[in-house]
């Protein structure tokens, strides 16, 4: 079916007049947003199915939202007949995010399913937490996490509290296309409607203490700047920290304000310096010893502390994880609970310092694909026969325990907080505790590069780069031979030297590539699943003894991600 034709499907009176409009206003004067707006569907990636709010079928709006929770209603009765099913729903801060929320609602009570539905703006991770504590067949968030104000996004999560994997969401997206726009059922009751909110964020906190705090040194006397960049964790993440102890906090009160604007950053996303431009400035004002921001969905979170010459510094999130993991891990096994059956958990693209850390420690590290529903689902499928204590990705995403089964800040904030409170305590900074644990582990060292490519054009010019780098693997990286190359689409690893292919089949397809050189150098090269762009991870390492060997090695290790980076013409 061309382009053209899947449009003029929208010109019946299954859509309004506006949507109507709009489309007959393209066609007639050959607008290029026709194509972009029809070439394809919306597909569930590594986030759920996230994109641009607007017409069309490559357009988040009421028919495809409706559509997909039509196909998901249809789904649940299929899976549960004859049960009561329930399903909690969560949205951000985003525009239509509220709306559509309650028409997601009402598709599904239209459908005779019972909803759980927040009265705000919620964090992501408390719906996931929502979905175990009121025994939901499934949830939805809608959020398009730290993408720019036009985009919103709708994610689903299954009755484990954690997002949905293959083959289930294979399933899921067979129904969602199997159901006409005429076929949606928008009429909702509102009688199947439980409206939750406060009383609920109170569990979910109490459940962040349990699972996040460990020794109560110094809580009164750490000094910290906290931001939510517009997004949802107004809602739990002051309330957490008071609740814990942590007396002096403050806010970047302009920040703290929720909006689908974000007015004051020109992304809201933690992982960019810019973002917590406000929260340093407070800090430098109060003397703090940590920044802390989140995205708008709250489930990522950005940390800054203070570095060798006293300066604030962003963190990048493989450094942030390991000293989460690495503090967890030691606490665990001075209170004797490591028994050799429990794991952490990671992900391809992440560092490889987590192995390392899991080594160390005598517990198993286990890395799926991006995403933090595959460390959802190592949970799920570890049940009865490993313990899971906690797991992080690149991506400034972090969990503690499994009471949430979605990356979560709440808890990585009261856990990053407590560390920090101890090594003020100890009359040392986390910088350097981060250090201390390169000195027992090796220090690593990484770096990201985004190319973004937008539309059907840069989707195709998206294609050929990963074509060229599988067909043409590079030969050599900052003066290092490479000696592997990790094809996760083809199941394949490569060994350069002797030409010989093993085949890998522990982790499902996914169109990525990782690169090592002799010297432990790892590339890891992926487009996205929810953005229009090329990702290439770099992640280089040596050996440290001493603080000023740290700073030393920090020249060469960043010199060293600069040669990589030219070497593969970036």
């Amino acid at each position: 079916m061309t382009t053209l034709e899947k449009a003029k499907l929208w010109l019946t009176d299954s859509f309004d007049t506006d949507t109507k409009n709009t489309i007959q206003n393209w066609i007639n004067t050959g607008s290029d947003e026709l194509e972009d707006s029809f070439y394809k569907a919306l597909e569930f990636g590594t986030g759920g199915m996230r994109g641009i709010m607007g017409v069309g079928t490559n357009r988040l709006n009421k028919y495809t939202l409706g559509q997909a929770t039509q196909g998901l209603a249809n789904y649940l009765h299929a899976q549960f007949p004859g049960e009561k099913i329930k399903v909690a729903i969560a949205y951000d801060v985003r525009h239509n995010s509220k709306e559509f929320g309650k028409m997601c609602a009402d598709v599904l009570t239209a459908n005779g399913i019972h909803v759980l539905l927040f009265k705000e703006h919620r964090p992501t991770p408390e719906l996931s937490f929502t979905v175990r504590d009121k025994k939901c067949n499934a949830g939805i968030v809608l959020t398009a996490s730290h993408n720019p104000p036009e985009y919103n996004g709708y994610k689903v999560y299954w009755n484990d509290g954690a997002q949905i994997v293959p083959p289930q969401d294979g399933e899921i997206i067979k129904e969602v296309y199997s159901v006409k726009f005429e076929e949606i059922k928008f009429n909702g009751n509102d009688d199947l409607i439980e409206w939750i909110g406060e009383e609920q964020d109170e569990v979910y906190i109490d459940a962040c203490m349990g699972n996040s705090l460990y020794q109560d040194i110094g809580r009164d006397n750490l000094n910290i700047v906290f931001t939510s960049i517009h997004g949802t964790t107004y809602t739990t993440v002051p309330q957490a920290l008071k609740k814990a102890g942590f007396k002096k906090v403050d806010f970047v009160k302009e920040q703290m304000i929720p909006s689908g604007n974000f007015p004051t950053v020109e992304s809201p996303n933690p992982e960019e310096p810019a973002a917590l431009e406000m929260a340093l400035d407070l800090a430098r004002i109060t003397n703090a010893d940590i920044v802390i921001g989140t995205d708008p969905d709250g489930d990522r979170l950005g940390i800054a502390v203070r570095n060798l010459e006293g300066e604030m510094q962003l963190l990048n999130g493989n450094q942030c994880n390991t000293i989460l993991t690495y503090y967890i891990l030691d606490q665990w096994k001075k209170a004797g609970r490591i028994t050799g059956k429990e794991f952490i958990g990671s992900t391809i693209v992440t560092s490889d310092i987590f192995f390392d850390i899991a080594k160390r420690f005598g517990v198993d590290c286990k890395a799926g694909l991006t995403g933090f529903k595959w460390i959802g689902k190592m949970i799920r499928e570890a049940e009865g026969k490993e313990k899971f204590i906690c797991g992080g990705e690149e991506s400034f995403g972090f969990m503690t325990g499994d009471f949430v089964r979605d990356k979560d800040s709440c808890g990585s904030i009261l856990l990053a907080c407590e560390i920090a409170a101890v090594c003020k305590a100890q009359g040392k900074t986390m910088y350097q505790y981060m250090i201390e644990i390169y000195k027992d582990l090796g220090m690593y060292y990484e770096g990201l590069v985004n190319v973004v490519r937008k539309g059907r054009t840069g989707a195709e010019e998206i294609n050929r780069m990963m074509a060229d780098f599988r067909n043409n693997p590079v030969k050599e990286l900052a003066g290092s031979k490479v000696s592997e190359v990790k094809d996760f689409q083809e199941q394949t690893c490569l060994n350069l030297a002797s030409g010989q292919k093993t085949v890998m089949d522990d982790i499902p397809k996914s169109n990525v590539l990782i690169y090592y050189t002799e010297d432990g150098t790892k590339v890891c090269i992926r487009p996205s699943g929810t953005e229009p762009k090329i990702k290439f991870y770099f992640s280089v390492k040596d050996e440290i003894s001493s603080e000023e060997d740290f700073k030393k090695k920090l020249v060469i290790l960043t010199q060293k991600i600069e040669e990589v980076k030219t070497d593969l013409k970036l």
